[in-house]
């Protein structure tokens, strides 16, 4: 036997039908099930909503200003230390750090939900704008504590595909809080009264609140993941250091000054789709589609490509790498909003409305997928809660305060030039992706000392 027959050979390249059977392992369905308790209460805070208040008579300015209520996600790194490092009495003891924080979130998004389907935004809407905010914060703590437990549930190599099943799930409860909510709404109406009916979405948001049993569920028949083991803090300044100094230290001083590269990129890589979409049910409303055409159009048939599209993502991802895609991503989800400008030079035109949100949803899909696998590379597993918290708040926090201004945007200069103006803020993004695809991901060293 010669030299060259001895040496050992190269690892085969799996079959698609072998790559995709991983969507059936036990940790991606509980991720599947997880995704959909993390979906639900976005567009209920949201995307559904705006389609009400717009429906309840509130002009598109104020329904801007209230998109500001998903701040609470772009700052949830300020109290993920918490859910990080801090046991709840006698829940964690039962659960488990990561499953008594999901389970204690996901309680307080379903009492939010509760009050925002008690009370009648043109009766008291700032009662309304209070239990949404319960919502979004109960939600955002529910995404801190559950990124940080898909995390610790499967090595690196696996995250993308972790992060198509938990797209999946999340899409899900997309269509049952946009379709399921409206085709609710509209089920109850009391035929020939007038159009913004209070116990007709006071039951559809029952109903959601119910929904959210599905997370419930699967948190307390889950196993609690195993985490890095950290010596214990020796006192209160020392917990603290572990807690709120060391996550993001650690960022900083692996990737140094180009943290500042990276931590650009993750700032507005979907601000193009984020500003856009708070505006995208008061068009819908404003082009005179119902409530089953958007059900049946936007959140069921354009929900089921952006399943589509995480799935291609994940799988791509896997075969062609992460930052690949991420700039297909980030090419398709600009060029998509382009679309919608058409979009509103036909009016009512649902033939139009399938066509512009199949392609915008499989290119959010895409990205979504590949923007998530690309944040998971970069959170060390010591400090995943609070760095991946970081990373996703900061995903947010531009883009969502940007989307205040969007309805006066619209009010101004009219939805073409909105749509139009989405689209070139995702320019820079292509600039910042090629840039970053430079950086290697950097292995996070031991932690050193003790941690709380």
């Amino acid at each position: 036997m010669n030299q060259a027959s001895a040496s050992p050979e190269p690892p085969t390249r799996k079959s698609w039908l072998e790559t995709l059977k991983v969507y059936l392992e036990p940790a991606s369905l509980r991720m599947l099930a997880l995704g959909f308790s993390a979906g639900l209460p976005l567009l209920l805070v949201l995307g559904t909503l705006s389609f009400r208040l717009r429906e309840a008579g509130v002009d598109r300015t104020t329904i801007g200003y209230l998109s500001w209520v998903g701040l609470a996600y772009a700052f949830k790194w300020a109290w993920a230390p918490l859910v990080d490092r801090m046991p709840l009495p006698g829940l964690t003891h039962w659960l488990g750090r990561r499953r008594s924080w999901l389970l204690l979130s996901q309680l307080a998004v379903m009492g939010g939900l509760a009050g925002m389907a008690l009370t009648d935004p043109q009766q008291d809407l700032h009662a309304l704008v209070v239990f949404a905010l319960v919502v979004a914060f109960g939600s955002a703590t529910q995404d801190i504590a559950l990124d940080a437990f898909r995390i610790e549930s499967a090595p690196s190599n696996e995250q993308a595909v972790l992060a198509a099943s938990y797209q999946t799930g999340y899409r899900l409860a997309m269509i049952w809080a946009g379709a399921g909510v409206l085709w609710v709404a509209a089920r109850a109406e009391a035929p020939g009264a007038e159009a913004y009916q209070h116990l007709a979405w006071q039951r559809a948001y029952l109903v959601m609140a119910a929904s959210m049993a599905v997370g419930l569920i699967t948190v307390l028949l889950s196993a609690e993941p195993v985490r890095a083991a950290l010596p214990p803090a020796r006192n209160a300044l020392e917990w603290l250091r572990g807690a709120l100094v060391d996550p993001f230290a650690d960022f900083l001083h692996r990737y140094r000054w180009q943290a500042v590269l990276i931590l650009g990129l993750i700032a507005i890589y979907r601000i193009s789709d984020v500003v856009m979409g708070i505006m995208a049910n008061p068009f819908y409303v404003d082009m005179g589609f119902t409530k089953d055409e958007v059900a049946a159009v936007t959140k069921v048939y354009g929900v089921v490509m952006t399943l589509a599209g995480a799935f291609i993502g994940g799988a791509l991802s896997l075969r062609l790498g992460v930052m690949r895609v991420l700039m297909l991503g980030a090419v398709l989800s600009a060029a998509s909003n382009l679309l919608f400008a058409w979009l509103g030079t036909r009016g009512h035109d649902v033939t139009g409305l399938v066509f512009v949100v199949s392609a915008d949803n499989l290119a959010g899909g895409i990205a979504s997928a590949a923007f998530i696998a690309y944040l998971s590379s970069l959170t060390n597993i010591s400090y995943s809660a609070t760095q991946y918290a970081l990373f996703s708040s900061i995903m947010l926090l531009l883009p969502k305060w940007l989307a205040g201004f969007s309805g006066r945007y619209v009010d101004s200069f009219g939805y073409g030039s909105f749509f139009t103006s989405t689209a070139l803020l995702g320019l820079p993004v292509l600039l910042l992706v090629a840039l970053a695809s430079r950086i290697p991901v950097q292995a996070p060293q031991a932690p050193q000392g003790p941690r709380g």
